[in-house]
């Protein structure tokens, strides 16, 4: 029987997974298949870009299907080529450049375009965008925001759905001043209600955005390059560079073009025909079914499936009949789930409610007649499978309704995954299921990382990574293999730290891209650029060659970022102590700089908060104390209570040696933060016990030291590390123990963490006991690293680049 041609309008997420569905019911022996593109790359995964923009991916990293994929599968590929006309008489598609195919069966995949609002001055003369302004849809869009931000200060993204806070994110870290306009009167609001928005955007005011909510924006002001922004209520917002993430408009003109329906999209029946021509289909963004038009790729996906189906004759039976929109995502690192309504519409609905804002968490349900309707789970979605699988079987839901938010009665995860029917979805933005998890699993993919490569399930946003890794260790019956990549220092080089380590300094590696030279193959990883410097600073000290784009903004100039984008100072008070006369500097200070809050942290110390960039080197020279690096992974401070000079409890002079830890210890790189106190007697009122090292005074001169204790989110008593019989083996021990923990934490690991991934046992034969012989290259490697370490406050007279301190500058100059 011959082969009919396939020719398909589109080679999107919509469009090559249709493909795919069809190569995988035996299409490619019932079909000659032809693909249009407009872009030049194979298909790849939108909801990745912002990981172009912020630099953690490139371009080859979120192809889904490599130019390559389609030859392997016998595909024609026009890739560049956009159609433009369509004869359904002759059964023709001709393309701009006038390439033309004919078929025998048509799929219209043409999904949707960034939508540009009505702006006055939004575009120049010749019609195309102001320079300056950016649509954001594909990766050349991606590319030329990347280019432009790095000559812009102030960059405004219009639009708080996903994609719009994801490319404000990235302009963070591109350097610029970041700010969210938005329309409506809180971030995603398809997806969360009014107080989840709101927690969402104190969060995103915590990573420095600035968000602007019910604005509406009228004009784009700057004769041939942006200057700034007007709004319907005549206020402005100065910026040079707009990123317009405004949600999108279907690509139906074609359909329009060919006189089949078109609404809001082109119409489809329930086999994804198009209701005026039975050889024309239509998935994704531009097809609309019973008057809804789809966003989200889960419903592309079903599409698809039925299509396929139909198309093959393998089910022709196969029907589409709608969408419940549930859909789990990540969004700057915020895990959320979201489905069906956020808010309660009829008077039997029964909201159930619990909201912790300290910690970001949010829940919300909304029942109907013992249904679940509507769900938002924000912070902690570890109830959002069992959720989203009741929501779409709409299942019968227990009368205890707290059992829904918490682990108070419901099923088991392993009860879960038994009844989780092997269609449910594991991974929404590539489609995955539990049964071809399961299918990968049994044809010897054994761990997690295996399946998600060869599934894709977890490569989109990343929420679903943890209930991947449980579904793949349920199919496993708990014998899975463990991925190496999970013991990497940093994801781009293939090293553990111990390798790693080995690698640096056998050859001679001083800087981070040198490193990514030695042992990436030259290729730079952004996200692993901090983590690199933290150890290379560790490693060289003083010898370090240090290239500013490396380290966060906070490590660059010496502060702690705030969501306004101002900065808190903190001077050095070892112990809580201070003299009468620096107090009068503080609060000279104060007044001076117009500091909007002074504030005694936990620490024993004073913050100054709201202090503008470019004033940070006046007021460290007004204060003329030391820096309190209080911004970074590294010595933070010692806490000390008053000891025995004044309280008739003291067994031992805790001031005296809370000040000889900070003077020798001070601003020491380390993988997390180092917070140290120190108790005069066992009462423990400096809270020595859960610090990361504690030293308690017992009596007779000795002292306890305590490690790897914890007071903040994650509480925990230290462990006792040693007894010593005087100050002088206090600061040799707790400087050994920090000196083992730099060298073998993984980045970002807390002590707390640290002692229990090794154990206390393991710990204490190395640090007291010696038994791997490496003491004196620890103390002497502590030794190298306080003996380089110096007040960086003084680079207020002699900053590192000539921008250090300028309020909004180009990225990497900081």
């Amino acid at each position: 029987m011959a082969k009919q041609k396939l020719v398909v309008i589109g080679n999107g997420m919509a469009g090559a997974r249709a493909v795919e569905e069809v190569l995988a019911r035996g299409g490619a022996d019932q079909f000659d298949i032809v693909m249009f593109g407009d872009e030049v790359y194979g298909n790849y995964n939108r909801i990745l870009l912002s990981n172009l923009l912020n630099g953690s991916q490139t371009a080859d990293d979120i192809l889904i299907n490599p130019l390559d994929w389609y030859t392997e599968n016998g595909i024609k590929l026009h890739a560049g080529e956009r159609v433009e006309a369509l004869d359904r008489a002759a059964k023709v598609v001709v393309s701009t450049n006038g390439v033309r195919e004919q078929y025998d069966k048509l799929l219209i995949a043409t999904g949707s375009r960034a939508f540009i609002p009505p702006m006055a001055g939004a575009y120049a003369s010749d019609g195309k965008l102001k320079a300056g302004v950016f649509g954001y849809r594909t990766i050349d869009d991606c590319a030329a925001i990347v280019e432009y931000a790095k000559k812009s200060k102030a960059v405004v993204t219009i639009g708080g759905g996903l994609l719009g806070l994801e490319a404000a994110r990235a302009m963070t870290v591109l350097g610029c001043q970041s700010h969210v306009v938005h329309l409506a009167d809180h971030l995603l609001e398809m997806q969360l209600d009014v107080p989840a928005g709101a927690m969402l955007k104190k969060a995103m005011e915590g990573m420095g955005i600035q968000v602007h909510l019910k604005k509406l924006t009228s004009e784009v002001r700057g004769k041939d390059e942006v200057e700034g922004l007007t709004f319907k209520d005549d206020t402005n917002l100065d910026c040079d560079m707009v990123i317009v993430a405004a949600g999108i408009r279907p690509n139906s003109e074609i359909g329009v073009r060919a006189g089949l329906t078109v609404e809001r999209a082109i119409v489809v029946d329930n086999h994804m025909r198009s209701v005026d021509d039975p050889n024309v289909y239509v998935v994704g963004e531009c097809a609309q079914h019973r008057g809804r038009v789809y966003g989200l790729v889960a419903p592309l996906w079903d599409q698809g499936k039925v299509f396929a189906d139909h198309i093959t004759a393998k089910n022709t039976s196969s029907v589409y009949l709608g969408s419940k929109l549930a859909t789990k995502l990540k969004v700057m690192g915020i895990e959320l789930a979201s489905m069906g309504a956020t808010e309660p519409s009829e008077e039997r609905d029964e909201v159930i409610q619990f909201t912790e804002p300290k910690k970001g968490t949010y829940k919300k349900l909304i029942v109907r007649d013992g249904r679940l309707v509507g769900s938002i789970l924000m912070g902690d979605i570890s109830k959002a499978a069992y959720l989203m699988q009741a929501f779409d079987r709409d299942s019968p839901l227990p009368e205890e309704r707290l059992s829904l938010l918490f682990d108070l009665g419901t099923p088991s995860t392993k009860i879960t995954l038994d009844e989780m029917p092997a269609d449910a979805q594991v991974c929404n933005c590539n489609g995955v299921t539990k049964g071809v998890i399961g299918a990968c699993v049994a044809a010897g993919k054994r761990s997690t990382k295996s399946v998600m490569d060869a599934t894709r399930a977890g490569m989109g946003c990343g929420s679903c990574k943890s209930m991947v890794k449980e579904v793949v260790e349920w199919f496993c019956g708990g014998d899975v293999q463990e991925d190496p990549s999970v013991h990497y220092y940093v994801p781009s080089i293939p090293l553990n730290k111990a390798e790693l380590i080995k690698a640096v300094r056998e050859q001679g590696l001083r800087s981070v891209s040198s490193v990514f030279k030695a042992l990436a193959g030259g290729i730079e990883d952004a996200p692993s650029k901090p983590a690199l410097a933290s150890l290379l600073i560790t490693l060289w000290s003083n010898e370090y060659i240090d290239e500013r784009g490396a380290r966060f903004i906070n490590d660059r100039v010496h502060g702690n970022i705030q969501k306004d984008g101002t900065f808190s100072v903190v001077p050095e008070m070892p112990g809580g102590v201070c003299t009468p006369a620096e107090l009068r500097r503080i609060a000279d200070a104060a007044v001076k700089y117009n500091v909007s809050l002074v504030k005694v942290t936990g620490g024993q110390r004073i913050d100054l908060v709201g202090v503008e960039k470019d004033d940070l080197p006046g007021i460290w020279n007004d204060l003329g104390m030391p820096a309190g690096y209080a911004w970074g992974k590294s010595y933070r401070t010692c806490k000390a209570c008053i000891g025995t000079d004044f309280c008739r409890f003291g067994l031992g002079d805790s001031m005296g040696l809370a000040l000889k830890i900070e003077r020798r210890f001070r601003g020491i790189e380390s993988p997390g933060k180092l917070k140290l106190a120190t108790a005069g007697c066992p009462r423990n009122c400096s809270e020595a016990l859960i610090k990361d090292i504690g030293v308690v005074a017992i009596g007779d001169g000795k002292w306890e030291i305590y490690v790897g204790g914890a007071g903040g989110a994650h509480v925990r008593k230290g462990d006792l590390l040693c007894v010593v019989d005087n100050e002088d083996a206090a600061l040799l021990y707790a400087g050994r123990f920090m000196q083992y923990y730099r060298e073998n934490a993984k980045y970002k690991e807390r002590t707390y963490t640290f002692l229990e991934r090794l154990g206390i046992e393991r710990i204490r034969t190395v640090v007291i006991e010696d038994s791997d012989g490496i003491a004196a290259e620890l103390d002497a490697a502590m030794k190298r690293s306080t003996d380089a370490t110096y007040d960086p406050w003084k680079e207020a007279d002699a900053p590192k680049t000539a921008n250090q301190f300028a309020t909004a500058i180009a990225a990497g100059e900081a």
